[in-house]
């Protein structure tokens, strides 16, 4: 081997791996807009402040209250209720459109274009004309009261029907977001396994369920960790179209750590509620990750 082939070869196993200053600008942004706030939470949960004066030491005050409080609890069950019902609405929606906006059909772009028009409009906005549309004197909320066998034609003003109106807003907003998602990890499956399986036999439904599905795995999980995570910050939403009510039928954990904060001046007690929502998220996240295998990384192109 001559003296350039193994300069070469010592060479080559290093070719093309970025170095470390790369990741300056990430690490950066991330200890500044994310690291940074996170730990002044956390110190401010310890303390009792109003906004106005200097945050006074109190200890584990705010934490032993928030593990006694009624409200906390419901709270938690709330977000927890509407990130199983979100991820239940927008995982199969998104999946089926994606899939099928990755195909070549006839106007598919234009019709792909209108679907994804709600992700285009502000949160406020779309709450502000969902509102409108709830109200029970314009007829459309008579119309899903039927539907759903509620007693009252105002569905924001009972339980379940602000409950159902959260849930079909923000999938509603959210459904575009997944189905881009859901449509580039669709156009990765190699034509070549359709055309393999069409050859055997397998009709559309065998095809999407052996092959779709399968290959679409790690697209599912990370579409489903921005859902859990979404889910879980919820909060102009609930602010406009409920307010939080009727009663306490919408507060979840966002809208009350707005009330904490920004209606009672308590922030010490708002930041322990928001470190919990970091907790609860991060620890979701990771056990999403950890039970679908993720964290393998295994590749759903293996062999071809």
């Amino acid at each position: 081997m001559s003296r350039q082939s193994a300069r070469d070869s010592a060479v080559v196993p290093h070719a093309g791996r970025p170095g470390l200053a790369w990741a300056i600008p990430g690490v950066l942004f991330f200890l500044v807009f994310a690291a940074a706030p996170m730990v002044l939470v956390a110190y401010l949960s310890f303390t009792d402040w109003d906004g106005l004066a200097s945050p006074s030491w109190i200890g584990f005050d705010n934490w032993t209250r928030l593990w006694n409080d009624d409200g906390m609890r419901n709270a938690i069950w709330l977000s927890v209720l509407l990130t199983v019902f979100t991820w239940a609405v927008q995982t199969p929606i998104a999946l089926l459109l994606g899939v099928w906006a990755a195909g070549r059909q006839r106007y598919r772009a234009v019709l792909s274009a209108i679907f994804f028009l709600p992700l285009l409009a502000s949160s406020v906005a779309l709450a502000l004309l969902w509102r409108t549309l709830f109200d029970p004197n314009l007829g459309l909320a008579a119309d899903v009261a039927e539907w759903f066998d509620l007693e009252t034609a105002d569905l924001l003003g009972s339980s379940r029907g602000a409950f159902i109106a959260i849930v079909f807003v923000a999938s509603w907003q959210f459904v575009p977001f997944h189905t881009l998602i859901y449509q580039g990890g669709a156009r990765q499956i190699p034509r070549s396994l359709y055309d393999a399986a069409s050859i055997d036999g397998a009709g559309t439904v065998r095809q999407f369920f052996s092959i779709t599905l399968p290959q679409l795995r790690n697209t599912i999980i990370t579409s489903s960790v921005l859902m859990v995570v979404g889910a879980l910050t919820y909060f102009d939403t609930v602010l406009i179209l409920t307010n939080g009510g009727p009663g306490d039928a919408t507060r979840i954990l966002p809208f009350l750590m707005y009330e904490e904060g920004f209606r009672t001046f308590e922030l010490g007690y708002a930041s322990a509620i928001a470190a919990t929502l970091v907790i609860i998220a991060t620890a979701v996240s990771l056990l999403l990750v950890r039970l679908t295998g993720f964290t393998r990384m295994q590749s759903t192109r293996e062999g071809l």
